[in-house]
């Protein structure tokens, strides 16, 4: 497959909607949703739990379990539109010009092969070489994420091996084929801080190196405002707003993504002698997908909701670096 053109994106997804089915029908889970992403460029899409980023990322790969499916919409990797391919198509172009990071490498890896077996067949699945090089590709993979004595931990297994290098080898096997695109769904998870800022700035280090896209699924700003280019905030299926990180976070116009920044701990908060503040909250949850409002879905909790709220739908409209879907956008209003 050609490289993209230059500042093309190299994934654009257009109007992506998936959705379970069950006894009552088709419940939407994500909702037209759009959004591109260029070489060496970061997007994290952030949100509560049950906003669809996961399903999102699954989708990006076609791996949505059943009941669940795409409804509708286009994932266009490199002009490709990878959900018109079909399962054996689909397969020559995961993992090797789109990759993915999954959150919880335990269950990812496979548990009766050696790390170093794992990593080479993703190199022969999409590669005709020998095993002998695909070995010393794989060698040079764990040697790239910063694994220690590499010929020892080819041979061992998963279980072996800490949390920390377990997600190592994650990356290693998603960079075996050289991706155009990696997404990363929350790669830090359980991780100990000391350990989640190694995996971060090796993503970073990949990607500036590489010019690799990366798709950052997280819902922890703190990693956002320093590592990525872009921010897409979803909420019950939906994107809310999509702006440029800086931007974002020194006037963010959606009340969500205020409430998300006001949620997190403040630097310094935990200090000797700090006063002790209870952390903001928003009130409520995120409603399921058979409880969803006719309006916009954020409206039981939003403190600006009016009676257009609760009957019709935000449309995304632009805001400076790029987009926010609600009708009181920008107003001046604490959570």
């Amino acid at each position: 497959m050609s490289p993209s053109v230059p500042n093309e994106p190299v994934l654009a997804v257009d109007g992506l909607s998936i959705g379970f089915q069950n006894r009552h029908g088709l419940l939407p889970a994500v909702r037209e949703l759009s959004f591109s992403v260029k070489s060496g460029e970061m997007l994290a899409i952030v949100g509560e739990s049950g906003c669809g980023k996961s399903l999102t990322a699954l989708a990006l790969l076609g791996l949505i379990p059943p009941p669940g499916r795409v409804t509708g919409g286009t994932v266009r990797l490199e002009g490709r539109d990878l959900l018109a391919l079909d399962e054996a198509a689909l397969r020559r172009v995961r993992g090797a010009r789109i990759a993915m990071i999954f959150q919880e490498p335990m269950t990812a890896l496979n548990p009766v092969l050696t790390v170093g077996e794992q990593i080479m067949e993703a190199i022969l699945e999409h590669e005709t070489v020998s095993r002998k090089a695909a070995r010393e590709r794989t060698l040079a993979l764990l040697e790239r994420v910063r694994i220690p004595d590499p010929e020892r931990r080819f041979a061992e297994y998963p279980h072996r091996l800490s949390g920390g290098m377990r997600q190592r080898v994650m990356i290693a096997m998603a960079l075996a084929g050289a991706p155009a695109v990696l997404v990363a769904d929350e790669p830090t998870t359980a991780l100990d801080v000391t350990i989640q800022a190694q995996i971060l700035s090796l993503i970073d280090e990949l990607r500036r190196e590489q010019g690799t896209a990366v798709v950052f699924i997280t819902h922890d700003l703190g990693v956002v405002s320093r590592y990525v280019d872009r921010v897409l905030v979803m909420y019950a299926g939906r994107k809310v707003e999509e702006r440029d990180t800086r931007d974002l976070f020194a006037d963010p116009l959606h009340p969500y993504t205020r409430g998300l920044i006001a949620a997190q701990p403040r630097a310094g908060a935990g200090a000797a002698g700090a006063v002790r503040e209870r952390l903001a909250e928003i009130p409520g949850t995120v409603p399921a997908l058979a409880a969803m409002p006719a309006g916009c879905a954020f409206a039981p909790r939003c403190p600006l909701a009016d009676a257009r709220c609760a009957q019709a739908v935000p449309p995304p409209r632009r805001a400076g670096s790029g987009l926010v879907a609600c009708h009181h956008a920008g107003e001046t209003h604490a959570l």
